[in-house]
């Protein structure tokens, strides 16, 4: 099971922290975020794909095709903790050494966003605070670390959750004479 879980865990990080920084780059190159948060769940999606693959080939191939829904949410679970931390690593490479005004321009994009749509000054006014919120969270490593797992993890949780539940096998097939 281990070599299962860490190999598909970091493929599925090296997939995740792959399309972040290329999204990254794109969104500094045009200054646009909603695509790439598109992308990004979509590279989650994909990702977290590998979770379905690890269990199934642990089921089929090392219990004799049986597997409880624990062990199998298991291997899920494991497989989103390398990788979303793989992910959490590498957005605090990225964001310390080569981004440390992120929150800036995120801010801005959102407060421009918000007054193109046509947002009140009331409006206006409680999305700057949720944004000084979050910018005050990334004056804290901790604060970002939290707020990047919770970017990745629960969309990995989910899908270990869905996968567990479609592979569960408590007895042998029945095989074809």
């Amino acid at each position: 099971m281990k070599k299962i879980v860490l190999v598909c865990g970091l493929i599925a990080g090296f997939i995740l922290t792959s399309v972040m920084v290329v999204s990254t780059v794109l969104c500094y190159i045009s200054n646009t975020y909603e695509g790439n948060m598109v992308v990004g769940y979509a590279a989650m999606i994909l990702a977290f794909s590998l979770i379905f693959v690890a269990i199934k080939n642990y089921r089929d191939n090392y219990t004799n095709r049986i597997i409880s829904f624990g062990k199998a949410f298991k291997i899920g679970l494991y497989i989103t903790l390398i990788a979303s931390t793989m992910y959490v690593l590498s957005w605090l490479v990225e964001y310390y050494l080569f981004i440390p005004d992120f929150m800036e321009k995120y801010t801005a994009h959102v407060l421009t966003e918000a007054k193109t749509n046509g947002a009140s000054q009331l409006e206006l006014n409680q999305k700057s605070a949720e944004m000084a919120g979050y910018s005050k969270l990334y004056g804290n490593p901790l604060g970002v670390i939290v707020l990047t797992y919770l970017e990745v993890f629960p969309v990995g949780l989910i899908i270990s959750l869905i996968c567990a539940l479609l592979l569960k096998r408590k007895k042998q097939p029945m095989q074809a004479a």
